[in-house]
């Protein structure tokens, strides 16, 4: 096979027409082909000449389903003559030139995400490179991540949703692409099965974009919201949250389709065990609709219940009250309290002769105005403690300086 871009003074975008367009009228027949392939690249010339660049972009692409889709035209070829494409988008005279170019490019490469998407995800990402708009770059970003979702290839974005922050600081979007941009993350990393904290994540920073001023956009919010409540119910390994603060969650509390769904994330962020019990005995079929196993719910919530004590009972637990609490056996009851500590959802220390767990510190599952004034309270108290100790300190070496002093008169 003929490389792509022959080592010759030719231009390599001219190189690319005649290559691409000899592929696409190679069935003409030798005259019909020479006679297109020829006029092909005199009016790429003109388009050069011109500087018509998003023009010539349009006219190179015209044979790119061809190109994909032709056995003889290797995976390294492909990538060459899309190199040599995407690089005209350097040559834009404005900003909003190179935006269409890029789109150009874009539309093409995704049309078929489900052939060779691993080479076309590499694409797009070398035409992200090379663009200098920031806006540019955000567009060409969200062709490559539903491309790798289309084409189940997110493994090869996943790494850079990393630098999401540092992303939004230099493409400085509207509300409106961001919410679009966490929640294309979000759903990505759910297809690819991720680690549901990571989805959670994003799916949170997508809530927490939507305010009270929003009243018309937040409506659009709600079937996400509920999904981050359940996601934060079904996950073993996540107790704490801010979603009750957000007002895309709480426009759930009197709705008509998930009032019970906002009910349930009250009931585990901010009551105990036998809430829920109560809960479920109403709303079981609810509860199987959304994919929720009652077993691991009661699992969870016993944690979330043995948490909420240690935060309410002064630091001293009895073993009685965990174990009414929980609903367990006497001799499930430390059982229950090193699964705490190794989720290191408490900090403490069992007192097996007396049955008392003495509790030094909690993870809180929520950080409201109650959590705040207790550690204003805490903060008191240790400022207290300091100065007392400073003045223990300083009384002391006023005493000592003036013994000092006696000694040194008695020794005259």
């Amino acid at each position: 096979m003929t490389t792509v871009v022959p080592t010759s003074e030719e231009d390599p975008a001219l190189s690319v027409v005649r290559f691409t367009s000899e592929l696409s009228w190679s069935d003409a027949g030798p005259e019909v082909m020479e006679q297109q392939v020829s006029r092909l690249c005199v009016e790429a010339q003109e388009c050069m000449v011109m500087d018509r660049w998003l023009d010539l972009t349009s006219l190179m692409l015209t044979s790119a389903d061809i190109v994909f889709s032709n056995s003889k035209v290797s995976e390294k070829d492909l990538e060459c003559i899309f190199t040599v494409i995407c690089n005209l988008v350097t040559k834009s005279r404005s900003p909003d030139e190179e935006l269409e170019m890029a789109k150009l490019i874009c539309s093409k490469i995704i049309q078929q995400p489900s052939d060779k998407p691993a080479l076309r995800l590499k694409i797009l990402f070398n035409l992200y490179n090379l663009l200098d708009n920031a806006y540019c770059r955000f567009y060409v970003f969200m062709k490559a991540l539903n491309l790798a979702v289309s084409g189940k290839v997110t493994e090869h974005v996943i790494p850079s949703f990393k630098k999401i922050d540092n992303f939004l600081k230099e493409w400085n979007l509207e509300v409106q692409d961001q919410r679009e941009l966490f929640l294309s993350v979000a759903n990505a990393l759910k297809d690819s099965k991720s680690s549901a904290k990571d989805s959670f994540k994003f799916l949170t920073k997508y809530l927490a974009t939507f305010s009270d001023e929003d009243t018309y956009k937040m409506g659009e919010a709600k079937e996400e919201a509920a999904r981050t409540i359940i996601e934060f119910v079904k996950a073993p390994d996540m107790f704490q949250c801010d979603l009750l603060d957000m007002s895309a969650v709480r426009q759930l509390e009197k709705d008509a389709k998930y009032a019970l769904v906002y009910q349930l994330l009250k009931i585990f962020l901010t009551e105990r065990l036998d809430a829920y019990l109560e809960f479920q005995a109403a709303n079981s079929a609810l509860l199987k609709s959304y994919g929720l196993v009652h077993e691991d719910c009661i699992a969870k919530m016993r944690l979330m219940s043995l948490v909420d004590l240690a935060s309410h009972e002064s630091g001293r637990i009895p073993y009685a009250l965990i174990k009414d609490t929980l609903r367990i056996d006497n001799d499930e009851v430390e059982l229950w309290v090193v699964k705490a500590l190794t989720t290191k959802l408490i900090d403490c220390k069992m007192d097996q002769l007396n049955e008392v767990v003495l509790v030094s510190s909690c993870t809180e599952h929520v950080f409201g105005m109650r959590q705040w004034q207790a550690l204003r309270t805490k903060l008191g108290t240790w400022r207290g403690n300091i100065e007392s100790v400073i003045n223990t300190i300083q009384a002391s070496k006023i005493t000592e300086d003036g013994s000092q002093a006696v000694q040194g008169m008695m020794i005259r």
